[in-house]
């Protein structure tokens, strides 16, 4: 084995990403700022914030399998 430490390149992908993503993140952060005062509870930003994961999911899935050994 090599002494060298091993890097999780996943992450270090996904922060690469993430400004490829802004748009998804932009209507994330609005969903929040618009349900932030639902006292019921009912209301939420589920699907805009798996939207943000998920493009940034098939970002890092294009690079991350050449980086894999």
């Amino acid at each position: 084995m090599d002494d060298e430490e091993l890097v999780d390149q996943k992450k270090y992908l996904e922060e690469r990403c993430k400004p490829q993503c802004v748009k998804s993140l932009y209507e994330y952060e609005k969903c929040v700022k618009r349900v932030e005062n639902d006292d019921t509870g009912h209301k939420h930003c589920t699907g805009q914030y798996f939207d943000y994961w998920s493009c940034i999911d098939k970002c890092v899935a294009a690079k991350l399998f050449k980086e894999l050994k």
